[in-house]
């Protein structure tokens, strides 16, 4: 399998203050132990790109996105609601993170990929159409999954969801859409307290209740997600990749362990393989345990690189 690894430095531009969870830190764990591991260096590693104004624009009113604009400070942080804040650079990175999906989507069907990891940030899936919110500016999975179906074709996708949190920004900007099969798993109830029961067909919800281990975590996916693929036959797996979920995260309590990434990534990889022509892009999402994030990534993409999970010693980078 070639694995392709779509980063960028300036996603270390976006901050929003010292002590906030969502920090450069997060891309340089991932990319310490990847490389402590010898998995990044059999990714094929390029930089993302920005997205155009086209390609937000086919998920984001223009009128929201304009916006955002107005809101970009010339110096210091401002804030769009409790969690999430902006700093001079943070929608240009915004930009990088949405446009890493865009790239990563084009090199599978060019065919210079089999699949592709975007580690990037800030993360994307509670941003709504007219909404920033949750760390999140632009969806940045759902700017993907525009993409390509304006640039590919692509009929029926599906969008995998295994944060912590629930992606109330993907079910906003494609609920009711029968082509856009939306699966996902988090805790209940929990942030965001919205979407948390949508009634839309397309959307598969698998809540879990805090202190989920590892075995009602897999039943439950297995239960749930795998009759809506089957059914829906997509032509490309979209992954929103969030690591929360794991028993060492501060953000939750849920309580899944290193091998549970490997494994659902894994089981994606199948579904892509038996409909999509093994088109699979993920992109980061949450994870705020720098160790633990670190070691989840790195068995997210042993398993995009065909590779049976290998257990990373637990210790802070």
């Amino acid at each position: 399998m070639i694995t392709s690894f779509l980063t960028h430095p300036h996603c270390d531009l976006h901050h929003m203050g010292p002590e906030h969870p969502e920090s450069p830190l997060r891309l340089e764990a991932i990319r310490k132990r990847m490389a402590l591991a010898g998995i990044l260096q059999q990714t094929m590693q390029s930089e993302a790109r920005p997205a155009s104004d086209e390609q937000l624009a086919r998920v984001h009113p223009q009128r929201h996105l304009i916006s955002l604009v107005k809101c970009v400070p010339e110096h210091g942080l401002i804030n769009l609601d409790n969690d999430t804040f902006m700093n001079p650079h943070s929608l240009e990175v915004a930009r990088l993170a949405a446009g890493a999906v865009v790239r990563g989507v084009d090199q599978v069907y060019r065919h210079q990929a089999d699949n592709v990891f975007c580690a990037v940030r800030p993360p994307g899936h509670h941003a709504e159409a007219t909404e920033a919110m949750g760390f999140c500016f632009y969806n940045n999975v759902a700017v993907g999954a525009a993409h390509a179906r304006a640039r590919h074709g692509v009929k029926r996708l599906a969008i995998l969801d295994f944060d912590v949190h629930q992606c109330n920004g993907t079910i906003d900007i494609f609920a009711n859409d029968p082509d856009v099969l939306i699966c996902t798993s988090y805790q209940y109830p929990f942030y965001p307290w919205r979407y948390l029961r949508p009634e839309a067909e397309n959307v598969v919800c698998t809540p879990l209740d805090a202190g989920t281990d590892s075995r009602g975590f897999r039943q439950a996916i297995e239960r749930d997600w795998l009759p809506a693929l089957q059914a829906h036959q997509p032509e490309l797996i979209l992954v929103s990749a969030g690591f929360d979920a794991h028993r060492s995260d501060p953000m939750a309590d849920l309580c899944l362990e290193d091998e549970d990434f490997h494994w659902i990534t894994t089981l994606a990889m199948d579904v892509a393989r038996i409909y999509a022509g093994n088109r699979l892009v993920s992109v980061l999402e949450g994870g705020y345990d720098l160790d633990a994030l670190g070691r989840c990534a790195t068995a997210h993409v042993q398993a995009l690189l065909g590779q049976p999970f290998v257990q990373e010693e637990k210790k802070v980078i």
